[in-house]
């Protein structure tokens, strides 16, 4: 067994003190905390009180001390690629929580940073890419039952009137960095790794700050798939978080289930050519034709949004050289997508 990745974690908010926290604790095979930082006294003390590390309450205390082998970024938005770019200009890799970075000029230079053959490297936590449900999603539409799949509707919204800091601009709030970079990531996926169009529309609705809590995505992909993306903390009834639809069938999400109804492949289709002549009188939209259906609710024996996999995926690639699901030029592209969607809309402030 390969020895524990020594981490450091520096912001110990909302994300840093739950689920960095508790999936570092869950794997003390593989991870060792000795580093904690925060600005907030309390929360670096909380840290040291149960992994025994030390405590910082500036970033660079954490990223000069000896024992830090990987920095964990779980900082306000707006800080990622500061604090990124310091941790690899000081040697150590570094794992960055979503959004990657602001701007895709910055992503390119942290990547350039950290991908140099004997330096630093940079690994970007883009862990919804395993979420049950989105690999379930896949497994079925790779499975062929669905026929050719046209377009994918994705969407998590509900209504809050939400106060936080992911609310106002200046540290880079707003739905489009916040759940942004999750539903980007998939929706670029579900293009064929590639989009040739995209429209968007972003406003605020319900939020009390003055950045974005309603987005409006579609895409056209290279594999000619039209992705509708909707992240919304506006809409007063939630939709199902998936709609796939495809030539012989349709997946809806109905909770953390799936519904399908497609086309029993087992029975041929008969070839039906389309009468150019007047319908005669009190005749239905062409001949009557009697499709035999399939339906199945698949029933999710575990939570469909469970990611916490991608920390045995870091450590493995990290530790053991083996690949990361998330390559740099995926990160990259999440960026570059919303940063599109931002330059290409006008949103009133």
């Amino acid at each position: 067994m390969s020895k524990p990745i020594k981490i450091g974690v520096v912001g110990l908010g909302r994300i840093g003190m739950t689920v960095h926290k508790d999936c570092l604790k869950a794997r003390p095979d593989k991870y060792e905390v000795v580093a904690a930082c925060d600005l907030i006294k309390e929360r670096y003390e909380k840290y040291q009180a149960e992994f025994g590390c030390r405590g910082y309450d500036n970033i660079e205390d954490l990223i000069n001390d000896s024992e830090v082998e990987v920095v964990d970024i779980a900082t306000r938005s707006c800080d990622h690629y500061k604090h990124a770019k310091m941790a690899l200009l000081a040697g150590k890799s570094v794992l960055v929580e979503k959004p990657f970075c602001e701007t895709y000029e910055q992503a390119r230079e942290l990547i350039a940073l950290g991908s140099q053959p004997q330096g630093p490297k940079v690994y970007v936590r883009h862990n919804r890419r395993l979420e049950r449900g989105f690999t379930k999603v896949n497994e079925i539409i790779d499975s062929g039952i669905l026929g050719e799949v046209y377009e994918i509707r994705l969407a998590r919204n509900n209504y809050q009137r939400r106060d936080d800091w992911q609310t106002i601009k200046e540290f880079g709030g707003g739905q489009l960095l916040n759940w942004g970079p999750h539903i980007a990531d998939h929706a670029i996926q579900f293009c064929g790794g590639r989009y040739e169009a995209v429209f968007s529309d972003i406003k605020r609705v319900a939020a009390v700050g003055d950045a974005e809590d309603h987005i409006k995505i579609m895409l056209k992909g290279v594999n000619g798939r039209v992705v509708d993306m909707e992240i919304s903390g506006g809409v007063a009834i939630k939709t199902p978080e998936y709609m796939v639809y495809g030539t012989r069938g349709t997946i809806v999400s109905e909770g953390k289930n799936f519904r399908i109804r497609y086309l029993d492949p087992d029975v041929e289709l008969p070839d039906i050519k389309a009468n150019p002549e007047t319908p005669v009188e009190g005749a239905d939209f062409g001949s009557q034709e009697a499709l035999v259906w399939k339906e199945e609710l698949i029933e999710m024996p575990f939570d469909p949004h469970e990611t916490e996999e991608i920390w045995d995926y870091f450590y493995e690639s990290y530790r053991n050289h083996k690949p990361y699901p998330i390559t740099s030029e995926q990160a990259l592209s999440v960026v570059k997508l919303l940063e599109d969607v931002k330059l290409g809309t006008e949103f009133a402030k």
